[in-house]
């Protein structure tokens, strides 16, 4: 006896036998009981959810001769014939194959003539593969066909169906079956047809049907004839490999997959539906209808990682297996992905692990401020520099003698009363005052700054920072800044974009921050200092950058150049 496939065997014939689409069965009953069959039905839906099984019933209750309640009774001569596909009631044709205008007008040329039940049943399926033209054809016997003519358009992709069509028909949506309207399918056929199958292999018809009937049985026939065709083992350790960051374990996996004729695809699409399970697990909605093992592989990986890293390999085997669809070597898409899940310097600074991390950091100190607990101090500054050499020594003597210097009082004596507010509670505490960084130990002199000038202060400068301070001398010491005379405007000016540089060797030579003011020498007068023997500023050598940066747009060329250097002449070639 020639076998015959389960899907096919256990097909429904009658509306009560359809599952899980009852708003669709309840539509084409009630039309069928009550008389009113539209002359056109739309039904769309994705592949194996029963399209054309509900076309079929439907011809089959139009032109039963024993319906009862509009279920066509399955005995009469025309219901075994569309069982057996004989007879001249229904016309099935498919569009994807026959989508040309004069195959569309051949049809339309035999709807007038007779037939030899009550309707004639017109299932036309993957409608929306017509061609622009055969549509059109369509368009005018559709909206106005003969009386005992019904048209049944099935599709999986409605969107494609031409607007001018869905208009002219009633549409009616499939939906995937639910898990536990799946497994009672799949035990019904279990039970019906004797076969010996445990509750692993159910599992895994469930989880391969996918909310479609058709693929469920075609899974059912792959598990009786050879059993479950999925490899559990290279799943199991591509899950570990993820869960431990380890590169090398998870392609290693992945080529022991390979080598036993697993192909790239179907091993990332079993791995992605595990992390799926995994990650409603960890979202606190597990999934139904999982096999002890399926359920414990799942929880065991949501233990081990958090739901952001679920999260982002679900986004990059996604992704790969787009990519795959279209590449020269699908493993490598497969390969890639992995490192770049496993491998921490492919991840770089998005690794989710890492923003986990910063997480859990804040949300701690958030909970901690909300508590009440007291923000960290900030760190104390450490100890200005202090000056060294016999001067600043004997300074700090007479300090010591005469006392240390007052303190101001950053918090409350011991046993002293706390100011509370209305409700008894402290008074929140005062902002802290950020002091100014600390200047030298000791007030520097005009001597001190004219001694190091001469000495190697200028020297500690730049080359082009050296150049500009050299016609420079200070000239006195106003509330503890150094002010310091340079020759004219335009020089200043120059010599005002490296007074930081000024200031930063001031610092490091007094040990702590010494401010320098720019003049014009014409505007103070010279103070009457001890003569310093210090070597002559005007043998520095010169920068071109000054003859760039010297202003040349008022007076002649040689006046110019001596404002930019002082100290300098023309020399009379003879």
């Amino acid at each position: 006896m020639e076998y015959t496939s389960l899907y096919r065997r256990f097909r429904p014939r009658r509306f009560s036998e359809i599952r899980g689409q009852e708003h669709v069965v309840a539509a084409l009953r009630n039309a069928v009981r009550e008389d009113r069959v539209l002359h056109a039905y739309l039904l769309s839906g994705p592949r194996g959810t029963g399209k054309t099984t509900a076309a079929r019933v439907l011809a089959k209750a139009l032109n039963c001769t024993a319906v009862e309640d509009g279920e066509p009774c399955g005995e009469c001569e025309s219901c075994t014939s569309m069982d057996a596909g004989t007879s001249f009631d229904l016309h099935e044709l498919d569009a994807a194959s026959n989508n040309k205008v004069d195959d569309m007008r051949d049809l339309l040329a035999r709807v007038a003539l007779g037939t030899p039940g009550r309707t004639k049943v017109y299932l036309l399926d993957e409608v929306h593969m017509l061609t622009a033209g055969a549509e059109n054809a369509l368009l005018k016997t559709l909206e106005e066909p003969p009386a005992h003519v019904v048209f049944v358009l099935a599709t999986t992709e409605p969107h494609k169906v031409v607007e001018t069509i869905r208009s002219r028909s009633q549409h009616l949506e499939l939906n995937l079956l639910p898990a536990s309207e799946l497994e009672s399918l799949v035990r019904y056929v279990i039970a019906e047809a004797d076969l010996d199958v445990d509750e692993d292999g159910i599992s895994h018809v469930v989880r391969a049907g996918r909310g479609s009937a058709r693929d469920a049985l075609s899974a059912l026939d792959r598990v009786v004839a050879g059993g479950i065709t999925q490899d559990e083992t290279s799943t199991d350790e591509l899950l570990a490999a993820l869960a431990e960051r380890d590169t090398a374990r998870a392609l290693a996996a992945l080529a022991a997959g390979i080598s036993r004729g697993r192909e790239p695809r179907v091993t990332g699409e079993a791995l992605l539906g595990s992390l799926r399970e995994a990650f409603l697990i960890a979202m606190g909605v597990p999934p139904t209808q999982l096999a002890a093992a399926d359920r414990e592989r799942a929880e065991r990986f949501a233990e081990m990682v958090t739901p952001a890293v679920t999260t982002r390999a679900l986004e990059v085997l996604g992704t790969a297996l787009i990519d795959m669809r279209r590449s020269p070597d699908p493993r490598v898409d497969l390969e890639v992905a992995l490192v770049r899940l496993t491998a921490s310097e492919v991840a770089g600074a998005g690794d989710p692990a890492v923003l986990e991390g910063l997480i859990r950091r804040i949300q701690k100190l958030e909970a901690a401020l909300a508590g009440g607990a007291a923000a960290p101090a900030p760190p104390t500054p450490p100890p200005p520099l202090r000056r060294t050499g016999p001067a600043a020594q004997g300074r700090a003597s007479l300090a010591a003698t005469t006392g240390p210097a007052p303190v101001a009082a950053t918090e409350p004596a011991a046993g002293a009363d706390v100011e509370t507010g209305a409700d008894g509670e402290p008074e929140p505490a005062t902002r802290p005052v950020v002091e100014a960084p600390a200047g030298p130990a000791t007030p520097v002199t005009l001597e001190e700054l004219v001694a190091a000038w001469g000495d190697d202060l200028l020297d500690r400068l730049g080359r082009k920072a050296r150049a500009r301070f050299s016609a420079a001398r200070f000239v006195s010491v106003e509330d503890g800044t150094a002010v310091m005379a340079l020759p004219n405007e335009p020089h200043m000016r120059r010599c005002e974009d490296m007074r930081s540089d000024l200031e930063k060797v001031l610092s490091e030579k007094f040990g702590g921050t010494v401010p320098v003011k720019l003049v014009v020498d014409g505007d103070v007068s010279a103070p009457v200092v001890p003569e310093v023997v210090a070597t002559p500023a005007n043998e520095e050598s010169i920068d071109m950058d000054e003859l760039v940066d010297a202003d040349m747009s008022e007076g002649s060329a040689v006046e110019k150049l001596t404002q930019a250097f002082p100290g300098a002449s023309l020399v009379d070639p003879d």
